[in-house]
């Protein structure tokens, strides 16, 4: 959300053609997101890595599903669909940079099999930079006197 509440009318009435440009320059649409999204996570519960922490925080997947499909629609084409926070649901895990790079793997996998060669390079470096950004915070919450002194 913009820190500018005034600049929201703008990016209101701009998003629908940016999200068209998107799709028609990446082959994107919310038909191939969902696929992306429901093949990426089936992989994610059956990997020994990266299933049991899933596990651990989802017990009922299909909501989780459709809200993973809204954030990649916001993400990847600027839909604005997702309405939330992703750094505080990862709040707390237990997770390393060895269960980013599973996961950035696993996604880079799927989205080679799901997505055109653009869609799959423009769905990748958003997974990318999330993924940083996600393992930076995380690693940050673990040690507040070590960030508070720098």
């Amino acid at each position: 959300m913009p820190r500018n509440p005034a600049i929201l009318p703008s990016i209101r009435s701009t998003r629908p053609a940016l999200t068209a440009g998107i799709m028609e320059e990446t082959g994107l649409d919310e038909v191939r997101l969902a696929a992306l999204v429901q093949r990426f996570y089936a992989k994610v519960r059956a990997d020994p890595m990266l299933g049991p922490v899933f596990a651990e925080r989802i017990s009922d997947w299909e909501p989780h599903l459709a809200r993973m499909v809204d954030f990649w629609s916001s993400v990847a084409m600027m839909t604005g669909r997702y309405h939330g926070s992703p750094v505080v649901r990862h709040a707390g895990l237990p997770v390393t940079w060895q269960h980013f790079e599973r996961w950035l793997e696993l996604f880079r996998e799927t989205a080679a099999e799901t997505c055109t060669p653009a869609g799959a390079a423009h769905v990748v470096e958003r997974a990318e930079r999330i993924a940083r950004s996600l393992h930076i915070t995380i690693k940050n919450a673990e040690h507040p006197a070590r960030n508070a002194a720098s």
